[in-house]
């Protein structure tokens, strides 16, 4: 009898428990949380460095024109800023202000306060030490999709 896991079963079990956990995050807002959309685009900015509207929507996969209306509102609240292009005057390049890199910190300690307070509850220090080697495994998987 072998003692390896079926792939299928751990793909399985890895979609129900980390889409169990997104979606009770996303049910436990942060305060001044940003859609889905305006937290993807502002995110993606600051990973990825400044880019037009046009590629922001390529690469977000949605219409130029939803990708207009969610710059303006990050743009009215200060996250992100507009600049001509150095090489080309008639294009528009956007970048994350330090504004936007605050809110992003700030949510993400929220989110770990959130994380943090649940594991302190209910979870044992073995527990903790067996999360904690998951998660590198969790991130190369992720970035193997």
């Amino acid at each position: 009898m072998s003692d390896e896991l079926d792939v299928d079963d751990v793909a399985a079990a890895l979609v129900v428990s980390v889409g169990l956990l997104r979606r009770r995050l996303r049910q436990a807002p942060v305060s001044g949380e940003l859609t889905l959309p305006e937290t993807a685009a502002l995110s993606r900015l600051d990973r990825a460095g400044p880019s037009t509207a046009s590629g922001l929507a390529r690469a977000e996969q949605i219409s130029p024109q939803s990708m207009g209306a969610t710059l303006a509102t990050l743009e009215s609240r200060g996250l992100i800023d507009r600049r001509p292009d150095a090489d080309d005057g008639r294009r528009v390049v956007l970048s994350v202000t330090d504004a936007g890199r605050d809110h992003l910190r700030n949510k993400r300690t929220a989110r770990i306060q959130q994380i943090a307070q649940a594991l302190s509850g209910g979870f044992t220090p073995e527990e903790h030490r067996q999360l904690m080697a998951a998660a590198p495994l969790i991130e190369r998987l992720a970035l193997n999709l």
